[in-house]
């Protein structure tokens, strides 16, 4: 089973990355949150793989950035009706400790952001995330008082303005965490939704 690959950056493409490990070409699964941070082609990166075995699409490599992420994915997958795309998809729109955060407070709605993600699969997913570890030994538990919702970054602001433009969520989150990238933490929003529909553009 393959758990890690560190290797050059050679393909980013929609839905996955072309890892080039020593002169092998590894084709990995990740969610846009995750190819989004990516480096550029022909750098460096490491990925954190999940391999998933099926008799009709043989091996398939799930990557991410860290290994909490990897840890919630492979949660996420142990809940019914949850296969690994909307688990990638739960991923893109929670990072685990917002996903932690969403399981504490029973906020499905928060869930169901995800892509393929309805009211119901929300439900289950809080319902059973709760009071168990996510990621590093982070652990939600019913009786903690509830957390009060951040307030919405600049990101989410610049992601939100974009999907009211009609772009996709998976596609508004790429290009304004590319944005976010180039521009610093600290960028506006203002600045963040004009670098993204710049990238959007080309």
């Amino acid at each position: 089973m393959i758990g890690r690959l560190w290797g050059v950056v050679a393909e980013v493409g929609e839905e996955e990355a072309l890892i080039d490990v020593a002169g092998v070409g590894y084709v990995v699964r990740c969610g846009s949150r995750t190819l989004g941070r990516l480096p550029g082609t022909g750098e460096t990166a490491t990925l954190h793989i999940e391999s998933q075995f099926g008799e009709q699409t043989g091996l398939t490599l799930y990557g991410f950035l860290d290994k909490t992420e990897r840890r919630a994915f492979v949660m996420l997958k142990t809940i019914q009706g949850v296969g690994p795309k909307a688990a990638l998809a739960v991923l893109d729109v929670l990072a685990p400790g917002e996903l932690s955060a969403a399981a504490q407070r029973g906020d499905q709605a928060a869930v169901a952001r995800a892509q393929g993600v309805g009211p119901k699969l929300a439900l289950r997913i809080v319902t059973e995330l709760k009071d168990k570890p996510i990621g590093d030994g982070l652990v939600v538990h019913a009786s903690a008082s509830p957390a009060t919702p951040p307030a919405p970054s600049a990101t989410g602001e610049a992601v939100a303005a974009l999907m009211g433009l009609g772009v996709a969520e998976p596609s508004a989150r790429r290009v304004v965490e590319q944005a976010a990238l180039r521009l610093g933490d600290d960028a506006e929003a203002g600045a963040l939704i004009k670098a993204a529909l710049q990238e959007l553009g080309r």
